[in-house]
């Protein structure tokens, strides 16, 4: 059984996962993208998205290893886009255009049920009504052996800590004040919870924190 685990999570110097107001033109919210800088220079994220060149240091690294084994993604309805409440249509397909970085499928939490969508590349999005339990329980089933990551956004990675289903969840902390947004750690008591500091190594851009059930 792989792990279930958070990737190359982005948060700002004062533990916000996302910026405030997300919009079709702020997917991340306000200045939520400038906590992925490090992220969009390296050589993995340009590769996903068909571009050339990129970082190889030590974000490099962190960004390849987040990426490596997966079987099956979780997401949030607002990490898959801006639209709330029923669907209007079956327009919307994710931000990512016809072939997402994912090339497995990828279960997304939601009030409102949707057809799953096939997108090329090996990318399934299912959409799952009945909660983070059953998300993840099909995600072990689709990833088998594999790892299934947890992407976000904020209050999906809160749920599933809280659940104590994270095996492992790495941070990327870059130097970025927003001041406002939606708190990753807000309330959380993380030792109680099992979770400790197990690696850390500063990038090039960001400081990266691995946090481990014990």
């Amino acid at each position: 059984m792989g792990k279930v685990r958070v990737g190359a999570f982005s948060i700002s110097v004062d533990g916000f996962g996302a910026g405030p107001d997300q919009d079709l033109d702020h997917p991340l919210g306000v200045r939520g993208g400038e906590m992925f800088q490090w992220a969009f220079a390296t050589r993995t994220f340009r590769t996903m998205f068909g571009e050339e060149g990129g970082s190889t240091g030590i974000d490099e690294g962190y960004a390849a290893r987040s990426m490596a084994g997966m079987g099956a993604w979780i997401m949030g309805r607002n990490m898959f886009g801006p639209i709330r409440g029923d669907w209007p249509d079956d327009v919307w397909k994710g931000w990512w255009g016809e072939e997402p970085p994912y090339h497995c499928p990828v279960f997304v939490l939601t009030h409102h049920a949707r057809a799953p969508i096939e997108m090329q590349g090996g990318t399934v999005f299912h959409f799952v009504t009945s909660g983070i339990d059953e998300a993840l329980a099909l995600a072990k089933a689709a990833a088998g052996e594999r790892d299934i990551r947890i992407g976000g956004g904020v209050s999906t990675i809160r749920q599933y800590l809280v659940a104590g289903a994270l095996d492992e969840v790495h941070l990327a902390v870059s130097p970025v004040v927003l001041g406002q947004g939606e708190a990753l750690f807000a309330g959380l008591d993380l030792p109680a919870l099992g979770y400790a500091v197990t690696e850390q190594a500063q990038g090039e851009l960001a400081m990266h924190i691995v946090l481990t059930r014990q």
